[in-house]
């Protein structure tokens, strides 16, 4: 597994940006609730830690994990968010459900990526069984919920780097796309 070799909680304040600015959503799913509620709580200690104020913390609940993806598209719709982290875990059962819960999840929070400017952060645990879960909600792997806070950290200061460095007083295409003007780089030759 991926998090064998890695504690998941495990992070360098010195290359994190400073967050205390931003506002983050957090969608956490109420099925696997001792789990779910493991990694909401690494992913809010992690923001914390980060210098994030907890009144610029949301936190949303959905019923399970395949709620997630409505719920995080109407916290992107209502409150001016910088980023916002789902939560939830899947835990393969007897059934193809398992499957078709993940690849629904997966590729919902997808396409929220694409369709929107702010990102969605995935931190849904999709394990074998009970035991994976709590190793990876802030058992022997660490926390997959704080792993996801410092990418919802990183993710949010691109997104505020990339609007300052790209000004949208440019003219319009025919398509309406935005047509970003490259200034040359001028080189002095001795």
């Amino acid at each position: 597994m991926a998090t064998e070799n890695k504690n998941l909680s495990e992070y360098d304040k010195n290359t994190i940006p400073n967050a205390k600015d931003f506002r983050f959503g957090i969608v956490v799913s109420e099925w696997n609730e001792t789990i779910t509620e493991g990694l909401y709580n690494g992913a809010f200690e992690a923001l914390i830690d980060n210098e994030v104020p907890a009144q610029q913390i949301i936190r949303w609940n959905v019923p399970g994990s395949f709620e997630l993806i409505y719920g995080a598209k109407k916290m992107l719709q209502t409150q001016n968010v910088d980023a916002v982290i789902v939560i939830g875990c899947v835990i393969q059962g007897q059934t193809k459900h398992f499957d078709f819960v993940c690849e629904g999840v997966t590729q919902g929070i997808k396409d929220l990526n694409v369709q929107t400017d702010i990102p969605v952060i995935f931190c849904v645990l999709t394990d074998n069984n009970i035991q994976q879960s709590i190793d990876r909600s802030g058992g022997i792997h660490g926390n997959k919920g704080t792993e996801a806070a410092i990418a919802a950290i990183k993710m949010a200061y691109i997104r505020q780097q990339a609007s300052m460095s790209h000004p949208f007083n440019q003219p319009l295409l025919s398509s309406g796309a935005i047509q970003i003007e490259e200034t040359p780089i001028k080189i002095d030759k001795e």
